[in-house]
């Protein structure tokens, strides 16, 4: 892109620029101020087209009362049932299913931040157990599997950077939040973008040898293009706008604020975690007909949890359930227990006296958990090496064991794993320190208390487990 941007401005010349710098006119100089000027404002707007991860408040713990039912619960009562089946259906006329009853989905995701992923993985571990064999999930990181060239096949670095100095991600944000933010993000994304995402939307999904039946998008940035896309794929190139007939389904993966390229009145079903989040689509254009208010997709470990807790979704406009999703040619909408299939709820759950020796923790001591996310972010370092001075200094003196305990889960961040693991944190308090886990359900119930970041999907993870949160920053 800036070898074509640099012809372009050379262009400006009758002449050699270096050869005769001074003999410019008038005329020429001002074409070539213009370009320069229209160059470095083009490359300044691709930037605004970062991922945006929707801003959780800091004061996100006011919303904890208010948060519904998770969307991936086990045992799921019949409106339970029903909303997670409009999920994955593709219309009325999904006649495009394959013969031997295998339908497929395609997951649109960006690996900005762990949730995105953890998210769509909740959602396929839950259309396998309440459907074995029935669906087959392509989940893609989109922008960086088929991102054309820098920065959108780099949103995953740049959003470490920017989470790291957040200012920078505040001003993008809030700019990309702007009318004109929003206006040259859909422009820039449709004319670098459509190309190689459609090569992404068009491939063959699973092993059906054809591209999926719906798609489901759990990042703010793929909604607009995808959309465009599917309806490009649906009419052979006749249009972007009308004639879509592939189901397209937005599961909301924010919590207390969402940037507005989540909602868009083109979906056919969003899914929305939170009444702000539900008021916030609305004044976006998103129909109530289109809205079903549930909680986030939750990871398989916190199913059995939440089982028997009673729905919360708003009703979506009088709009039947129907059928799987009302789309896929089968399933009513039943309740398990009616139809005599199978439970998803987990089995007995461990007492915490069992989880700690398996974890290689302490009894009978008060434990906290330290987490940062999957990528460890938050200023983990910082308040681990805070909190763990503060439990040494609260502990007795004249102890020979340790009176407090804490667990810190660095995530991705080797460079935090490694500082942490060669502090001396006195007799005090023992501490134990892990880098990506895969049983954080087990971690949060052997633990008393847990610190940190405002991300959605450890906030509902830590409530269904009723584990105290102290929330530290949105980032």
């Amino acid at each position: 892109f800036l070898p074509c941007r640099l012809r372009w401005l050379a262009s400006s010349y009758q002449f050699s620029f270096f050869d005769r710098p001074r003999a410019l006119s008038s005329a020429p100089r001002f074409r070539f101020r213009f370009r320069l000027w229209l160059s470095l404002a083009t490359c300044f707007c691709l930037s605004l087209t970062l991922p945006n991860i929707g801003k959780h408040n800091a004061d996100a713990a006011l919303l904890l009362p208010r948060v519904p039912t998770p969307l991936a619960v086990a045992e799921l009562s019949a409106s339970h049932r029903g909303s997670l089946a409009r999920l994955s259906a593709a219309t009325a006329g999904a006649s495009s299913s394959s013969s031997d009853g295998v339908h497929t989905i395609q997951i649109l995701m960006s690996d900005t931040g762990g949730g995105h992923r953890a998210s769509a993985n909740a959602l396929r571990d839950a259309l396998d157990a309440l459907y074995p064999g029935q669906f087959q999930c392509d989940i893609v990181d989109i922008y960086t599997d088929y991102g054309p060239f820098f920065p959108y096949n780099a949103y995953v670095p740049l959003y470490k950077i920017m989470a790291e100095y957040s200012f920078l991600w505040d001003w993008f944000y809030h700019f990309g939040a702007t009318p004109l933010g929003l206006a040259l993000n859909e422009f820039f994304l449709e004319a670098f973008c459509f190309d190689p995402f459609k090569e992404c939307m068009s491939r063959e999904s699973g092993d059906t040898g054809k591209r999926a039946e719906m798609v489901v998008s759990v990042h703010p940035l793929c909604q607009d293009i995808p959309l465009k896309i599917m309806t490009s794929l649906d009419t052979n190139g006749k249009s972007r706008t009308k004639g879509r007939t592939t189901p397209f389904v937005t599961v909301v993966t924010d919590l207390g604020g969402a940037h507005p390229t989540w909602f868009n009145k083109g979906v056919d079903t969003c899914f929305v975690p939170s009444d702000v989040l539900y008021d916030a689509a609305i004044k976006r254009g998103v129909q109530p007909s289109q809205l079903i208010e549930r909680g986030l997709p939750i990871r398989s470990g916190f199913w059995g949890d939440h089982a028997d807790a009673p729905s919360a979704a708003k009703p979506a406009g009088g709009k039947k359930e129907g059928g799987l999703f009302g789309w896929f040619p089968f399933g009513t909408g039943e309740s398990s227990a009616a139809k005599g299939e199978k439970s998803i709820v987990s089995g007995a759950k461990k007492s915490k006296s069992q989880l700690r020796d398996e974890l290689e923790l302490k009894q009978d001591i008060p434990t906290v958990l330290v987490v940062g996310g999957g990528d460890g972010m938050g200023g983990i370092v910082g308040q681990a090496e805070a909190l763990g001075a503060k439990l040494n200094a609260d502990a007795p003196d004249d102890a020979s064991d340790p009176a407090f305990q804490m667990v810190v889960v660095c995530g991705n961040n080797e460079g935090a794993q490694k500082q942490l693991e060669a502090k001396q944190w006195g007799k005090g308090v023992a501490v134990q320190v892990n880098g990506f886990v895969y049983n954080m359900d087990e971690y949060m119930r052997a633990s008393d208390a847990i610190v940190t970041k405002a991300g959605p999907g450890t906030i509902a993870e830590a409530s269904i487990c009723g584990l105290p949160c102290m929330l530290s920053s949105y980032l």
